[in-house]
Order: C-alpha cells, then structure tokens, then sequence
C-alpha cells in the first residue's frame, strides 16, 4: 500500500471516487485502439490529460502569450503572472519555504543534472563519495557518474534485497563512506517500490550527506511535502502528473541554491553584464536561463490544480485499491511472475511470464487494445539485480478501473495460451 504523508493519514477510508466522471475528462480514453477499446496502463512513462490542462495550455497561447519578465505591455504582464503564478502553486504544492526555492526544468532528468552540475562543480571534490541506490532510474545514475568523471568522485551503490526493498543495513554501511551526496528515488519506476524516504534523509544527514529525491514516480500518487522530509533537493515531472511534457521541478533548500554556481548563461539568470564581468540575478531565476516554457507551467498548475481538486489522498486510496486487485488476480497464476514485493508499492505491476518475452507479451496486450510498457524501463540494474532482460509493467493512475484490471488479466491469459 502507498505510504501517505501526515496530511494524508486521518485513519479514514479514502471516498469512493466517481471514476466515470474523471473519465470524461480525459478525451483521450475514448478510442480504440486496432478495433479494441484503448486500456491505458503506462501512467509510470507519461499519464494521460484532462481538458482542464488542455484547455489551459490553448487559453494561455489564445489570450495571453507574451515572453515573462522582459516586457511592460499587457500581454507580457499577464504571461508574467500565470508563469509565476504557477510557480506559486507549485511551492503550495511541495510545502517549500519560498517561490525562490522552485526552479522550474524540462522535467526530472534536467533537474538532477542540474544539481549535479551545479552543486557538483560547486561542493564535490576529488576523492569524495555520491551514494545512491540499485533501484535508480538511469536519470538518477549516469549524472552522478559524469560527475565522479569530472571530479575524481567516487560513487557508491546501496543495494535491494529480493522483495525490491532498500536494504537499510547496507545503506547505513555506505553512509560510513561520508558520502558529500545522496541520490535516491522516493518511488522505483521498474518495481513501485515506495522508500522511506524521510527515514533516509534523517540518517543521510547524520552522516553529514546532502540528499537529493527523485520524486518523479512519487508525485502523482502520494501526498509530498520537502519540509516534513527535510531534502535538501526534490525534483519531479509534469507529464507524469497530468501535466503537460517538457516541464518540471527542482526543489532546492535556497541556501544552496544561493551558494551554488549557475547551470546554464543567458538572458534572464543575469542582472547586469559587462565584457569584465556579469552580476547573476536572484533565485529562481538565476537557475533559468533563456525564454521559459511558460505554456507547460501553466499547464502544470492545471494540472496540481486537478490533483487538488480529486485529493491526492483519494487518488492515493483508488490506486492502491486497483493494485491490490491486480496483484490478486496475479497470485491465482502460477506462470505469472510479480517483480517486486516491497511492503509498501505505489501504482506498478512489473511482471514476466514464464516462457515468453515481455516484449512479445506486451506487442500481443497492445493488438488488444491494451498500452503497457515492456522493456528495462530505463533501470537496466534492477533487471540486472533479477536476471532479466526486461519485465511488462502496467501503471495505474486516478482513472483506471477495476473491470480494465479483470479485463488485462483476461487478455494476458490469451496472451500465455498463444505464446507458451
């Protein structure tokens, strides 16, 4: 079951949510796909949207597009103040201290190596230690090792037992190291393995280390708040929350953020420049340089504002609902092989069939009608870990049913028959 924060543990039942009417604002679902109606399970790559982030994203280019900060005239105030505005939102979201901790990115992969080349030329020094865990995403792993190239930096790995559980002995172990960093995913994207994060920061910090979450998986399914966590770093993506693509969040505590050089030179992160020299502008801004995608942040407001407005808890309560359905339904076949029996899951059902490829498997689900993943899931060590090439994963978001689980599980059946 998904670990909620504080807000989201007043004991209750989540409500039964009305998943016929957040349905329907999700044009997308209503197709087919070869003849079949479309069951969309790959919300762990990009989730779906709803009018109200669509409609949002063609007001804004309709009424008010202008570029942000640079202009006097009505439009670019008012593009200025959406833009803004949902950074406002988004430090609402999080639980930050200020505006000026939320740096807004493509998404998660261009927020971490942001950090790792910004704190990384600033406080990483040769001989030192990065930390991070076996159940990273590859966007969590290959900055850090660009980083340990450049710096003469070592990095460490933490590694899973067999469930897909962060062995915390181990990582005490490494901890030992004195790591300056450490690097570590809130939800496994291959496994839905949900860490206890807060717990890891705490020890993370005795130990005298940083820590940056990649919160990408997280933040579509569990409530998030930085300052009860107490991470010095937090990034996560739009397009995995309902948002649009090619905008996300860097959370930064501002007192590194302050001390840290910029990423990128341009117009924006600047306030005065000379041939002799330029004077860096204050944060947020000094972290984005250039035109800013000012159309994904409103999109992105539209879409916490949807989060908001179904409850995080709610969404929270739904998908575990389906999860333990799903995995239900897995148990009763013996041939079916879960990956991944973390104690606490959010969203995903990674799975093989014995005798058959996932890539096969998942070409078979999509002629009828079903989208999963099937692949390594960009986490080539996870499989490692388990010995396998790839899995088939299907992700859950506010918007999948009970009767779209009977129904996938009734076409893997068909799948198995045809293939083993």
């Amino acid at each position: 079951m998904p670990q909620l924060t504080q807000d989201d543990t007043s004991g209750a039942p989540a409500p039964r949510l009305d998943v016929d009417t957040i349905r329907r604002q999700f044009p997308i679902l209503d197709q087919e796909v070869k003849g079949k109606p479309l069951v969309y399970l790959d919300n762990a790559a990009s989730s779906q949207k709803p009018l109200c982030v669509i409609d949002a994203i063609g007001d804004y280019y309709r009424n008010d597009h202008a570029n942000v900060h640079r202009g006097v005239h009505t439009l670019s105030e008012r593009a200025t103040d959406a833009y803004e505005g949902a950074r406002a939102r988004c430090r609402e979201f999080l639980g930050a201290a200020g505006t000026s901790e939320i740096i807004f990115t493509r998404g998660t992969t261009e927020s971490i190596n942001l950090v790792a080349a910004s704190f990384g030329e600033t406080f990483v020094k040769s001989g030192d230690t990065i930390l991070v865990t076996e159940m990273e995403h590859h966007s969590n792993i290959v900055p850090w090792q660009l980083l340990c190239r450049r710096s003469g930096a070592e990095l460490a790995v933490a590694p899973m037992n067999d469930n897909g559980e962060l062995d915390l002995d181990a990582f005490d172990r490494q901890l030992d190291k004195r790591p300056v960093l450490v690097a570590l995913g809130h939800v496994s994207n291959a496994l839905g393995t949900v860490n206890p994060v807060a717990e890891l920061v705490r020890r993370a910090h005795d130990a005298g280390a940083k820590v940056l979450i990649d919160g990408a998986q997280a933040v579509p399914h569990l409530g998030v708040d930085v300052k009860a966590l107490d991470c010095d770093f937090y990034a996560f993506s739009g397009h995995k929350m309902y948002g649009p693509t090619g905008i996300g969040v860097l959370y930064g505590r501002e007192s590194l953020l302050d001390a840290m050089n910029p990423w990128q030179g341009g117009g924006e992160m600047i306030r005065e420049v000379t041939f002799e020299h330029t004077e860096f502008n204050v944060l947020p801004h000094k972290f984005e340089a250039g035109t800013p995608n000012v159309s994904g942040a409103v999109g992105l407001a539209a879409a916490i504002g949807f989060m908001r407005d179904v409850g995080v808890r709610n969404i929270a309560g739904h998908e575990s609902a389906l999860l333990r359905h799903a995995s239900a339904r897995a148990a009763e076949r013996d041939w079916f092989r879960v990956v991944g029996h973390a104690a606490a899951k959010a969203g995903v059902l990674s799975f093989t069939i014995d005798g058959a490829h996932p890539n096969d498997i998942g070409m078979m689900l999509d002629a009828d009608g079903f989208a999963v993943r099937a692949g390594h899931h960009c986490a080539m060590p996870v499989m490692q870990r388990y010995g396998l090439p790839a899995t088939v994963r299907a992700s859950l978001a506010v918007y999948n049913t009970r009767d779209e689980i009977d129904r996938l599980f009734a076409s893997i059946d068909k799948v198995r028959d045809l293939l083993c």
